[in-house]
């Protein structure tokens, strides 16, 4: 009856006796795993990107609007495209100026884009942030 309890001891019911195929196995995994990991840096990561609307206000009613604009799309930046824009009335025959911009979260920063706007100190007053979205 001892005898018998020994051979039951050498019986490995999972199977994993062999080594050699899980030496193998870890081998096959591992370079499968370095393919990926080579196939995933080549690919380009995703953009992060965002649509801001602002609101650029001139001093007053005599301010050139035209001139304020041209001003404001002369900035150009790595990272930011201006869209669309239109003048919104505000009072009293002031207009604000509002215009769409698309602008890459990693090159460039709200607080970035409205101290150059400001710069323009002869035609804006303030910019304010109407809306902001991620894309």
């Amino acid at each position: 009856a001892a005898a018998e309890e020994d051979e039951d001891d050498d019986i490995d019911l999972f199977g994993s006796d062999d080594e050699e195929e899980d030496q193998e196995a870890a081998k096959v995994r591992e370079e499968r795993l370095r393919q990926y990991a080579e196939k995933k840096a080549k690919k380009p990561g995703l953009i992060a990107k965002s649509s801001i609307l602002l609101d650029v206000k001139p001093w007053d009613d005599e301010t050139d609007m035209a001139k304020m604009e041209e001003c404001v799309r002369s900035i150009h930046m790595d990272g930011l495209v201006w869209g669309a824009s239109k003048l919104v009335p505000v009072g009293y025959g002031i207009k604000k100026l509002q215009i769409q911009c698309v602008v890459e979260d990693e090159k460039v920063g709200t607080d970035i884009l409205e101290e150059e706007i400001t710069k323009f100190e002869d035609y804006v007053q303030s910019v304010d942030i109407a809306a902001f979205n991620k894309i």
